[in-house]
């Protein structure tokens, strides 16, 4: 084929995207066809030169990985995966934006092959992207013979003006360049606009000097140059042992004549004549949208042609390497399907034991027993390593070409490691968990959210979870946080009460395949309950009896480290012949997913409910009642000592019975009275 056949073709596929592209959004009259106008040429270049993929096996574990970090250009991405081959059909893109189709406005991983992640947020993909590099490179690192086939793969990002301006992108670009992760590429579409116009409004630093201050490779080219922008990628992927940033310079709906550049197109569809406009400038046919002509396929093709080879060969040598290294092949095996020891709950059981220690102490050893039996879990803190007990002894830090070890320096990037950890979960071959204060999670609630939506195995370990964080103040003590992250739709948040509470929270966490846990953890010691010398705690149910009397006149519930207090109120309680039974709930959403049944075993429907938190009281309800009375926090803490806070906002045994008793006896009398 002629280079002008070639070209011939080159053309009609880009015009393929970009009318497939605006023909979505014209379809749901919504969504951004600014960016896929403009970034067609580079996408198609990526897609078509670089990247390997089959769209037969997307799962296929030595692919590249393409991220949309621009979500708003979902169209785009849709436009490519149909292109390419996947399974994504003309009938799945006439569907854009609507609902139940696979075909959302911003990409949802999960709803089509080939997407990757869910982006939206601005930078999210990004950084993400900076965990599937790591990952990648710490998957190959733990196999040594020369037989392996290895994992060659690539993540190529597509990223915006509005990603390089989110914050994250500064922490990921940071963390990125310090580990040296060679294998991530990031192409940065810049048509300098936004929603409100020119990025010159309020974006005038250099990004190229920003990133290259961090230690990337950049490079700069021109997006709507095919075989310039193909030229920059080539040099970009010569080893420079460095993430590479190609700054691609494009117009914004291009081809939309008199609309190019006009930031109006960034958000909204560019409407019947301008339609008209772009398919007269591409000379496309006007005859019915979503007509695709057989050339604008065959690039695409001829990619794929190209990969069934490499694809082929890649999987023949597989075979050969688990033959003749099964013990390797064997771990490789196990990485991907993560199992776990039948006894893992006693397992963790014996190494947390029963000594009155702080809940984040108990973590340490449970996290350590873990790591022994599972090789797949990794991870680390914000510089709280210490604090946190996140560390995994006798494994080594990852660092700059050194990628075989199981901790993670995540510096003081809270946002960052968070998404970071969704890429490490997105690769699938490894559990990551995260540490940090309670109080820190709002710098990770974005990335947290994003967790949930892709239903991601990532474990947060969150350590000094209430004001008996003491003397730091109100600027650490986490008031509003459990209740801010229970909020979350398909986020587990569990505040473990002691020792044996710990270790059953860590083996359910271990086990949850389908979406992230928070474990919420104490600075300070705390009793270890009452519980039978062999019994596991029920922590997967939520919530369980405690302490049980055979005619009890309330229902004491209490989490972490007010558990134990919740014991010493009942004793005062029953000194004055106001019985309780007690109940310790480690995870409310636990609880409220049992049956009826045993939801009234253990707080019946007729008796008065007392909930003690050492937080905001907010959700409360779904478990006190509207009649019930919330022991909790009604403003931020203190500095001072931890004994001295617990007395000055009234946590005290004898301050909370002497309320208890006060209320039970109004509520009596009222109902005495009606």
């Amino acid at each position: 084929m002629t280079r002008e056949a070639f070209d011939h073709l080159d053309d009609i596929a880009v015009s393929a995207l970009r009318v497939l592209s605006v023909q979505q959004i014209e379809q749901a009259n919504s969504g951004h066809p600014g960016m896929p106008l403009g970034a067609a040429d580079a996408a198609y270049v990526i897609w078509t030169r670089f990247l390997r993929y089959n769209p037969e096996d997307p799962d296929w574990m030595a692919r590249d990985r393409f991220v949309l970090s621009a979500g708003h250009a979902s169209a785009l991405l849709y436009s490519l995966l149909h292109l390419a081959g996947y399974d994504l059909s003309i009938e799945d893109l006439s569907r854009f934006r609507q609902l139940g189709s696979r075909t959302p406005g911003h990409p949802e991983r999960g709803t089509a092959p080939g997407v990757e992640l869910t982006t939206g947020p601005l930078g999210q993909g990004l950084a993400s992207s900076v965990g599937i590099a790591l990952g990648l490179k710490m998957l190959s690192a733990r196999f040594s013979s020369p037989s392996f086939p290895g994992l060659p793969s690539r993540v190529w990002v597509l990223a915006s003006d509005g990603d390089m301006m989110e914050g994250i992108s500064s922490e990921a670009g940071s963390m990125a360049a310090h580990l040296g992760l060679d294998n991530l590429f990031v192409v940065y579409d810049s048509n300098r606009i936004t929603i409100n116009g020119n990025t010159s409004l309020a974006f005038t630093e250099s990004v190229t000097s920003r990133f290259r201050s961090f230690g990337w490779t950049v490079f700069e080219t021109d997006g709507h140059d095919k075989e310039a922008l193909a030229a920059t990628l080539e040099k970009a992927q010569e080893s420079h042992a460095t993430p590479v940033l190609v700054v691609s310079k494009t117009l914004l709906a291009k081809h939309v004549p008199g609309r190019e550049g006009d930031h109006r197109l960034h958000g909204s569809p560019v409407g019947p004549e301008g339609v008209k406009g772009l398919l007269e400038a591409l000379h496309w046919p006007e005859d019915s949208p979503f007509r695709v002509p057989d050339e604008a396929y065959e690039p695409f093709r001829r990619r794929a042609r190209d990969l069934k080879a490499v694809y082929g060969q890649w999987q023949k040598n597989m075979a050969q390497w688990k033959q003749t290294e099964p013990e390797e092949a064997a771990l490789l095996e196990s990485l991907f399907d993560q199992p776990l020891p039948h006894n893992l709950e006693e397992i963790l059981m014996e190494a947390v034991g029963r000594d009155q220690k702080a809940t984040r102490v108990h973590s340490g050893l449970a996290l350590n027993a873990a790591a022994t039996h599972a090789p797949w879990l990794i991870g680390g803190s914000a510089d709280l390593t210490s604090s946190n007990k996140a560390e995994i002894h006798g494994a080594s830090f990852i660092e700059r070409g050194s990628f075989g070890g199981r901790n993670i320096h995540f510096g003081i990037r809270e946002h960052c490691m968070a998404a970071v950890a969704n890429g490490l979960a997105a690769m699938g071959a490894f559990k990551p968990y995260v540490a940090t204060f309670l109080v820190f999670s709002d710098y990770m609630r974005p990335s947290i959210r994003l967790a949930t939506l892709m239903k991601l195995p990532v474990i947060y370990i969150f350590t000094h979870d209430s004001i008996y964080v003491g003397e730091d103040g109100p600027t650490h003590q986490p008031i509003e946080h459990l209740a801010a992250l229970r909020a979350i739709p398909g986020l587990t948040v569990i505040r473990p009460a002691d020792g044996p509470e710990v270790a059953a929270a860590w083996a359910w966490a271990l086990q949850k395949k389908d979406g992230p846990v928070v474990l919420a953890l104490t600075r300070q010691k705390v009793d270890t309950l009452p519980h039978a010398t062999d019994s596991i705690p029920p922590v997967p149910r939520g919530a369980y009896v405690i302490v049980d009397v055979p005619t009890p006149h309330l229902v004491l519930v209490a989490t972490g480290s007010e558990v134990a207090l919740a014991l010493r109120v009942s004793e005062l309680l029953a000194n004055e012949d106001l019985i309780a039974r007690v109940v310790s709930m480690p995870c409310i959403e636990l609880f409220l997913q049992q049956p009826t049944q045993y939801r009234r075993s253990v707080i019946p429907g007729d008796l008065p409910v007392v909930a003690m938190e050492a937080a905001v009281g907010l959700g409360w309800t779904r478990i006190i009642g509207r009649q019930g009375l919330l022991v909790g926090m009604e403003e931020f803490g203190a500095s001072a000592p931890a004994e001295v806070l617990s007395e000055h906002f009234g946590f005290t045994p004898q301050k909370i019975a002497s309320r208890i008793r006060t209320w039970y006896q109004k509520r009596s009398a009222c109902k005495e009275d009606s």
